[in-house]
């Protein structure tokens, strides 16, 4: 009979962080505090197990996302971003690093002060390297590094964007038994 693993259970998660800028491509010193609601599907691929149950496996991960831009001339980002997430689990089932790279689209409210974004329409990437632990059977933690951009793709001139770099964190419910 196959052993049960967290990673073969579908999750909702809490994400909230700190972001400050990191890239001079805006004039604006931007600090941003992304709140996310996650899904993660049960594994969808296995790409490594070894003997003694360590295991790598790739799940797919869909967030909304709400962003209050503390400092910067816009307030609220608002968007959807999706990803697939690495995840290396330790063979006692409770510790996972994992790595996470996707983006998505979003509106945010556009002020007309110069080097703002310009317009309402922008996209989003974003990573993160983290580490999770399981606490309860069906409860876990994370903490992580984030990065991640906004950019209108061009569609003004000049296109300004936002790279942001910090902390997130988490707490994650696991659905079904």
């Amino acid at each position: 009979m196959a052993q049960d693993h967290p990673a073969d259970h579908w999750e909702f998660a809490v994400e909230a962080g700190y972001l400050a800028k990191v890239k001079n491509n805006s004039p604006h010193d931007y600090r941003i505090a992304p709140t996310q609601v996650v899904w993660r599907t049960p594994a969808a691929y296995k790409l490594w197990e070894s003997e003694d149950g360590t295991k790598l496996v790739v799940r797919n991960r869909t967030a909304v996302v709400l962003e209050s831009i503390v400092r910067g001339p816009e307030d609220v980002y608002f968007a959807f971003a999706g990803s697939p997430s690495f995840e290396l689990w330790h063979k006692n089932q409770k510790t996972a690093l994992f790595y996470e790279i996707g983006g998505g689209i979003g509106l945010i409210n556009v002020k007309k002060v110069e080097g703002a974004q310009g317009q309402a329409r922008t996209f989003n990437w974003f990573t993160q390297l983290g580490v999770r632990h399981k606490i309860t059977p069906t409860l876990s933690i994370m903490g992580a590094g984030y990065f991640t951009h906004h950019s209108n793709q061009g569609a003004t001139n000049p296109n300004p964007g936002i790279d942001v770099l910090g902390v997130n964190f988490g707490l994650i419910w696991q659905l079904g038994k």
